[in-house]
């Protein structure tokens, strides 16, 4: 785990915006701090703080304590500290070599500091030669993808008012890692959607679980692409997704703590062999799973 405490700067005006496989490879050390957190004496004589944890990284999660009310934002996307002080970030596949972390507290106070981004190699493997027809599914499944496309797209709009990504996360199932975030694959020189998730493989029917604590806003036995699949928000719409289960043991609504079984691993909808892929989403961005399993929310209790 990374530790990264925001240093105090000058006060300043901003917007309070409240705006979501194979082999990779970070190439550069990611960047450490061990000073306080942040302290900024306010005109009426409150101290405002926050403090941060978490790699910046692509893919990167960052978990912050501030201020209840506080407004965080990483770049174009933000959320605001609840009334425990916690908020979470999160860092896309391909953002860019730097970010902008800016805070906006309760009284109209603000900073912003620049944070250096990683930047990461991925594995891109060109195919040529496949039939089309294995590429792109068929015509009348096409209603059906887009219908379920709509169901999922309505689900990520959840925005739990608990803090389970507060408790830390663990691996969802026991298993071989034989997929990870970020790769991606050219079939007859057209780029797929990257991979976004975290595989682990094992027979099926074994016990998959939460990874943290959250509520369920989706729960399927039968997707097109994922079989069955589950979404678990954590807090502030840092959802998880669990997909190819042979089994999904809970339903939408339904509030989940740490370890409670969730499900069983599969190889439904798309998939060549039993497997769980944990893929988490955070606004618009998808953020690797094996970064946020480093990240240890706990010294900031």
């Amino acid at each position: 785990m990374i530790a990264i405490l925001l240093m105090s700067m000058a006060l300043q005006t901003v917007p309070a915006d409240d705006p979501i496989g194979d082999l990779l490879h970070a190439d550069a050390t990611l960047p450490a701090a061990v000073e306080p957190a942040s302290r900024i004496e306010t005109a009426d004589g409150v101290m405002a703080e926050v403090q941060c944890v978490g790699e910046y990284s692509q893919g990167g999660m960052i978990i912050c304590r501030a201020t209840p009310g506080t407004v965080l934002s990483l770049g174009d996307q933000g959320a605001t500290a609840d009334r425990d002080g916690w908020a979470v970030l999160g860092l896309n596949r391909d953002a860019g070599a730097s970010v902008e972390l800016r805070a906006q507290f309760p009284n109209g106070t603000s900073f912003s500091e620049t944070h250096e981004v990683t930047q990461r190699e991925y594995n891109i493997q060109r195919v040529d030669g496949v039939p089309p027809a294995t590429v792109n599914p068929p015509a009348d499944a096409i209603p059906r993808i887009r219908a379920q496309s709509r169901q999922k797209a309505a689900a990520y709009t959840s925005r739990w008012d608990g803090n389970g990504f507060a408790g830390g996360f663990i691996e969802p199932a026991d298993g071989v890692i034989t997929g990870v975030y970020g790769s991606q694959r050219v079939y007859n020189g057209e780029p797929r959607r990257p991979h976004y998730g975290l595989d682990f493989a094992n027979e099926t029917g074994t016990e998959v679980v939460a990874v943290a604590d959250g509520i369920v806003t989706l729960a399927e036995a039968d997707m097109y692409y994922e079989g069955g699949l589950i979404f678990i928000d954590h807090g502030q719409g840092f959802t998880s997704a669990f997909l190819h289960l042979s089994e999904v043991d809970v339903v939408e609504g339904q509030i989940v703590t740490q370890g409670e079984r969730i499900g069983a691993i599969g190889s439904g909808g798309r998939s060549t062999g039993p497997h769980v892929d944990w893929r988490i989403k955070w606004r618009n961005r998808y953020v690797d799973p094996a970064l946020v399993l480093q990240v240890d929310p706990s010294d900031l209790r």
